[in-house]
């Protein structure tokens, strides 16, 4: 009896000590992670932000994979149109106009600067048009179509229209309404041929004249022979579970270095690196200088592409897990000499959401390859199963033209609780 009770007693003992020594392995484990939890925030982000090597001649760039929203227009031989303003660079009804102009990017050797007219000119012959919204660093605006190109331009508009030559001429309006145009190697044949696939539906622009009205406005404003039926979305802020969001930026889920302001800010601080979290749902982050959460990047400093692929990767991550009938885009660019700032917004089957009250859905300041500072608006949007009501074309450009030059478009408005489509004059 004795003997079977000290073996009973050795074996409770021998399970306590395995629990003891798997239990001291884990706060070990808990501290090394807590010391390693900026390298390892930093390493989750440069895998994140995929190839940072340049793409050979003919392969397609990472940036294929973004979505970004696009007006479309086709001009026929005969001058009929097809026209889309409900459109994002990967829908497959963007493919034929994307490789074409993928093609076009790549061939021309120079461009030159041009009169608006000639710009305006290209749109009434057989040509496709895109509009990207915003001026976007011409590389980012060529990757989204697959191409690899090194430029300093900033552009929002491209034409490639028909030559006598037989050759089509690539036109592009830059920021500062400066145009440019080049001589690429896509014939007038390969053009034909991308029109051709599309149905003209009797799009137009205001420079048509197609409507009395329509003068008054920006000859770019694209219209569709029928208003779009968009969605009223319900519209929401709701934070991520605090410890993933933690975790993606790098910092301690467990941490007790945080507070709560009078305001009801969250505050939670790790050296000199600071997260906000407001109740309105969004969130600040800032880094005095360690470089605790970065993009990766082939030398020292990310070209603009990689800034763009590395900080959509990291707000990416920051938004999984939510559903929501809107994804991010990129709106803009702007360097100095020491940071790189990129800013987004949400947009919904290629039209975008703006808040009534403006800024940025997100906006990420970059130091080298370190992020600085980053703010982001969590938002979801739900369908709610009713339609937004926009007004008459007619109606919306009388309103339009007291504006001189206004761009007429549609686009959401997202009000704090609802977002529906409206006609927008900028």
């Amino acid at each position: 009896m004795d003997e079977r009770r000290r073996k009973r007693r050795d074996f409770f003992q021998n399970i306590a000590i395995v629990l003891l020594a798997l239990s001291a392995a884990f706060l070990i484990a808990q501290t090394q992670l807590y010391s390693l939890g900026v390298n390892a925030g930093s390493s989750y982000f440069q895998y994140l932000s995929g190839s940072t090597s340049q793409a050979p001649d003919g392969a397609q760039t990472p940036l294929t994979s973004l979505s970004a929203p696009v007006r479309l227009a086709v001009t026929g031989v005969y001058g009929g149109r097809y026209g889309s303003v409900t459109l994002t660079t990967t829908d497959e009804d963007f493919e034929p106009v994307g490789g074409l102009l993928r093609e076009a990017l790549r061939s021309v050797q120079s461009f030159s600067v041009c009169e608006d007219a000639a710009f305006l000119e290209a749109l009434k012959g057989t040509s496709v048009y895109c509009d990207f919204l915003e001026p976007l660093p011409l590389p980012v605006v060529a990757g989204l179509m697959g191409a690899s190109i090194d430029s300093g331009l900033s552009v929002r508009r491209l034409v490639v229209s028909a030559h006598e030559g037989g050759e089509a001429t690539l036109y592009l309006w830059c920021e500062g309404d400066v145009c440019r145009r080049g001589t690429s190697a896509v014939s007038a044949e390969e053009l034909e041929s991308v029109v051709s696939g599309y149905e003209l539906n009797g799009a137009y622009f205001a420079l048509d004249n197609g409507e009395p009205d329509s003068a008054g406005t920006d000859p770019c404003s694209l219209f569709p022979p029928e208003l779009p039926e968009l969605p009223v979305f319900s519209s929401s802020a709701v934070l991520p579970d605090s410890g993933a969001l933690l975790s993606a930026l790098g910092f301690y889920p467990r941490t007790n270095s945080r507070y709560t302001e009078s305001g009801g800010v969250e505050v939670i601080t790790d050296g000199d690196r600071t997260l906000r979290l407001n109740p309105d749902g969004s969130i600040r982050y800032r880094s005095g200088g360690d470089p605790a959460l970065t993009i990766a990047a082939a030398g020292e400093e990310p070209t603009v592409t990689e800034a763009v692929m590395g900080t959509a990767a990291l707000l990416n991550s920051l938004l999984s897990g939510q559903t929501s009938e809107a994804g991010l885009y990129l709106t803009g660019v702007r360097q100095t000499e020491r940071t790189m700032i990129l800013s987004f917004g949400w947009q919904s089957g290629g039209v975008p959401i703006r808040f009534d009250r403006g800024g940025s859905a997100a906006e990420v300041t970059l130091s080298g390859c370190a992020v600085s500072v980053l703010t982001l608006r969590f938002r979801q949007y739900a369908d709610t199963g009713e339609m937004s009501l926009l007004l008459p074309l007619r109606q919306a450009m009388a309103i339009a033209v007291r504006q001189a030059g206004a761009e007429l478009s549609i686009g959401y408005v997202d009000g704090g609780v609802s977002a529906s489509a409206r006609w927008l004059a900028d």
